[in-house]
């Protein structure tokens, strides 16, 4: 019996202690796990909050006007909804960033908002952005909300004094002082030529006090006749100098106007109005011509992306629904629109604008003029060789922030004072343009 009693302790001891142990493991692990879970939600949130950067929120609102201002405002609906607090009514940030690259791939899916958003705005998908980065979604998101946690602007700071409600701009010297100077101009010569007159006539009359033979009195007091005018040496050199000269500037005009299409503004298949797309909807250039920031040509808007507004955008506002409607016929025979080129260049020149705008950063009205104030578009500027030779003497090169130049305005800033024009990085060697 005292054997018994001693052994059964002793296995008790020995059965117990590894059920202790396995019990305290998984506790352990299950303890462990809900930190790692919390540390990788905590983690998760910090990296989707919204920065405040000024960086992240100036490389938002570059993407936002080239890619989203063409449907969406901040404040307002457009063609998609406004998009203050996106980020607040939207099931996550995530959801954000799946909508934004395939929008259709989120709705195929049956997710319930973004079949709601899909049937609320007519059943247009928007556009995939699957090329975006999440830091490029964040970057937009972070402008989004910096702009709408701004307060409302003044009404009263927006007025113009002449109750217009935008500021009054620098239009420079006024006609009306340009024609004050002419007018003067003009007085000043007819005071001339009386003064004249009277230092002639008062001559003649002191002349007249002497005594004259009968030649020099037909000298001072000739008669004057319409023949002896026309036929005066006088009167024929006045003729064939004008006649020339006009001939002349007539044949140095024609000849430099060769190949100059300036003011060109042909007639268009379809009524499109920069003034309303680019003015009034502040629609990004980049975002119809979409290879302006990587490809020799800017390319023109394929039909695709016209639809992109117009799937919805049924009524234009100048034309009614005549114009978009053959849009619309356009895409759906599959056939391009037989828009007609504007800007021509020779085939001799080469000119590429990703060099221009993605590079040295020039706007688009440098070259083509008010763009957004134009129904018709027209050629602004004349796109001559001495056109744009000028521009590179005048230019300064954008180093700011591209290493590529730091080298070139080292050496730029040892032998001159002046900052570095394109000229001075071979903006006129022939072989830029002409190879």
């Amino acid at each position: 019996m005292s054997s018994d009693s001693r052994f059964v302790p002793l296995v008790l001891k020995t059965d117990t202690e590894p059920n202790m142990i396995k019990h305290f493991t998984s506790t352990a692990c299950k303890f462990f796990t809900l930190v790692l879970v919390f540390a990788l939600i905590s983690f998760n949130n910090y990296a989707q909050e919204i920065s405040k950067d000024p960086a992240a929120i100036n490389a938002g609102q570059a993407l936002f006007n080239a890619n989203c201002k063409a449907c969406h405002r901040v404040q307002q609906k457009l063609v998609g909804p406004a998009l203050a607090g996106v980020y607040d009514r939207t099931p996550s940030i995530d959801w954000i960033k799946s909508f934004v690259k395939n929008s259709s791939a989120v709705i195929a899916s049956g997710e319930p908002y973004a079949v709601k958003l899909y049937n609320e705005y007519n059943k247009t998908q928007m556009t995939a952005f699957s090329s975006f980065k999440d830091e490029d979604i964040m970057n937009i998101l972070a402008y989004i909300k910096a702009e709408a946690d701004k307060p409302a602007p003044d009404a009263a700071a927006q007025t113009t004094p002449d109750g217009g409600g935008q500021p009054a701009a620098n239009t420079g010297l006024p006609s009306t002082y340009l024609n004050v100077i002419l007018v003067g101009m003009i007085i000043i010569l007819i005071l001339l030529l009386i003064v004249l007159g009277f230092l002639v006539s008062a001559l003649k009359r002191f002349i007249d006090q002497k005594t004259l033979t009968e030649e020099d009195k037909e000298v001072v007091h000739p008669t004057v006749t319409t023949g002896s005018i026309f036929k005066s040496r006088g009167f024929v050199f006045i003729v064939v100098f004008l006649t020339a000269a006009l001939g002349f500037k007539a044949v140095i005009n024609g000849l430099y106007s060769v190949g100059v299409q300036q003011g060109y503004a042909p007639k268009q298949p379809i009524a499109f109005s920069h003034k309303i797309h680019a003015g009034q909807y502040e629609i990004d250039c980049k975002y119809c011509h979409v290879g302006v920031m990587k490809n020799k040509s800017a390319t023109i808007p394929s039909v695709n992306i016209c639809m992109n507004c117009h799937n919805q955008i049924k009524t234009g506002t100048i034309t009614g629904d005549a114009e978009i409607g053959k849009i619309v016929k356009a895409y759906e025979t599959n056939k391009p629109i037989e828009w007609v080129r504007i800007h021509n260049l020779p085939d001799l020149a080469y000119f590429n604008h990703a060099q221009h705008v993605n590079v040295a950063g020039v706007e688009c009205q440098t070259c083509h003029g008010p763009i957004e104030t134009m129904d018709v578009v027209r050629q602004h500027s004349l796109l001559t060789m001495g056109w744009c030779i000028d521009c590179h003497r005048k230019t300064d090169v954008n180093t700011k922030g591209n290493a590529y130049y730091d080298n070139l305005v080292e050496i730029h800033n040892q032998s001159k004072k002046t900052p570095m024009k394109v000229e001075d990085i071979g903006g006129l060697e022939c072989s830029k343009c002409h190879y």
